[in-house]
């Protein structure tokens, strides 16, 4: 059976690691390019091609009038956006209904899209404002009961704090009893503080890519983590 480990401001799970890959940082749009490569980029970009392009790049094509983009992008984030939302709401018709919204937002936003920064973190934190605020307006609806963190992930049917040995019928009830007082404190804590371990534990950002999505900065986002995992360390210090 998996067990808590807390330490150095990090809340882990010894067990099966997380569904969902840790994200490489990506590169807002290159400014090294020869007129070459530009123009080569842009003939691909033309053809419907977007292999070659950063997914900023692909956003301002989208700007441009090229469609073909919107259907890229929402290819590569519709299932990572779903199971983001998934984590903050546990519910999968509501996470699908989320994360269209979010698409649609991305879609209206197209002609003042500015490259700024990584694509993913603008897209991330436009579906970081929908969860916070959906919790929000449905605070009253919701219970710890109601918010799991451990059940089999909507997507890939895997469970990713729980090895895959059977579990005695004790084992089974001290498992499900750690988990239930995971999930209620995790819910439980400040808006601001889930979301972040929620992209840190879940989503595998880093304090740089939380930071950007939250508008912190990388030392207010360590400062952040580590007060919602010491927080989780007092509150589960009899599970661990």
């Amino acid at each position: 059976m998996g067990t808590l480990a807390l330490h150095t401001g990090a809340l882990e799970y010894e067990g099966r690691p997380s569904a969902l890959p840790a994200r490489q940082a990506e590169p807002p749009v290159p400014v090294d390019l020869t007129p070459e490569q530009v123009e080569a980029r842009r003939r691909a970009a033309a053809r419907g091609d977007f292999s070659l392009l950063t997914d900023a790049e692909v956003m301002l094509e989208l700007r441009a009038g090229n469609m073909a983009a919107f259907d890229v992008l929402l290819q590569k984030y519709r299932k990572p956006i779903v199971h983001f939302m998934y984590r903050m709401v546990h519910n999968q018709a509501v996470a699908e209904e989320l994360a269209q919204e979010v698409f649609l937002r991305v879609y209206r936003s197209r002609e003042t899209y500015r490259a700024e920064a990584r694509f993913s973190t603008w897209l991330y934190r436009i579906a970081t404002n929908l969860g916070v605020n959906h919790a929000r307006d449905t605070r009253h609806e919701r219970s710890a009961s109601t918010v799991y963190l451990d059940e089999p992930d909507a997507e890939t049917g895997t469970t990713p704090d729980v090895a895959d040995a059977t579990p005695s019928a004790e084992a089974n009830i001290l498992r499900r009893e750690r988990m239930m007082a995971i999930r209620q404190h995790v819910m439980a804590l400040p808006e601001r503080q889930k979301t972040a371990v929620l992209m840190h534990k879940y989503e595998g950002m880093d304090y740089k890519q939380i930071g950007e999505v939250l508008k912190l900065s990388e030392s207010a986002t360590k400062s952040l983590l580590f007060r919602a995992y010491q927080t989780l360390r007092e509150k589960l210090k009899d599970f661990v």
